[in-house]
């Protein structure tokens, strides 16, 4: 009898043993994930393809928002613009940012890159759209801005662009339209303002607010703190157990 207790004494050490190794290796998985939930699938600015002045390229597409069909029409738009006065816009959609970057962040450091000297800046104009919180960034040369002035370019960004975002993700509405507003600002032709906001009725977003976000980060406390109790309670128990079989 007392060979049998010993027996199952050793296999009740070596169960304890493994479950506190797998318990060790969860919480660490989950500490993991919680410290950093985004920085493997962050873009950041080297991800995006060389441009310069010139070059033929008007959106770079990222974050895959725009059909095939309307990225040739945004590009058709804004090519003829570039003809026909010099001034350039490119849209960039990116899907996830790096940590403690914004859009506005982004688009300065992009433009910067592509633009290096103020000659190159002058008539350039940047727009970045991140699709996780559809935060806008917006970078715009001297000589563009003498057009396109500070109030319209909030009103793009603000109105144009997001009014079709929050009324249910129509990224293809949103850049086709403040295309539309900008290459006839950046024509010298009146602005023809931005688009009427449905207020009658609520869509719900893809993207998670402030507070859910918070929320989120609740659950994985608690997640992290019901591994660690247990990896303190289970063994004990355990281990009481038998020594109370054992006598």
């Amino acid at each position: 009898m007392a060979r049998n207790f010993k027996t199952i004494r050793q296999a009740a050490v070596q169960w304890v043993a493994g479950l506190q190794s797998g318990l060790v290796v969860a919480i660490a998985c989950v500490l993991l994930i919680c410290a950093f939930p985004f920085s493997a699938q962050a873009t950041g600015i080297y991800q995006i393809p060389q441009i310069s002045g010139g070059d033929n390229t008007w959106v770079v597409d990222d974050a895959n928002l725009i059909s095939r069909l309307n990225e040739g029409k945004i590009s058709e738009k804004l090519r003829r613009l570039a003809e026909s006065t010099g001034n350039e816009v490119r849209f960039v959609t990116i899907h996830r940012l790096d940590y403690g970057e914004t859009p506005q962040s982004f688009a300065d450091a992009l433009f910067e890159r592509w633009f290096p000297t103020p000659d190159a800046q002058t008539n350039q104009t940047v727009i970045v759209l991140d699709d996780v919180t559809n935060g806008i960034g917006l970078h715009i040369g001297d000589g563009a801005a003498e057009l396109l002035s500070a109030d319209i370019a909030e009103s793009v960004a603000e109105e144009s662009i997001k009014i079709p975002l929050r009324e249910a993700n129509k990224y293809n509405e949103a850049l086709l339209g403040s295309t539309t507003r900008l290459v006839a600002v950046l024509s010298g032709e009146a602005d023809p303002g931005p688009p009427t906001e449905e207020t009658n009725f609520e869509i719900e977003g893809t993207f998670a607010t402030a507070e859910e976000t918070e929320a989120n980060r609740g659950n994985a406390t608690v997640i992290v703190i019901g591994f660690l109790i247990a990896a303190t309670v289970i063994p004990m128990a355990t281990y009481y157990f038998y020594q109370a079989i054992g006598g």
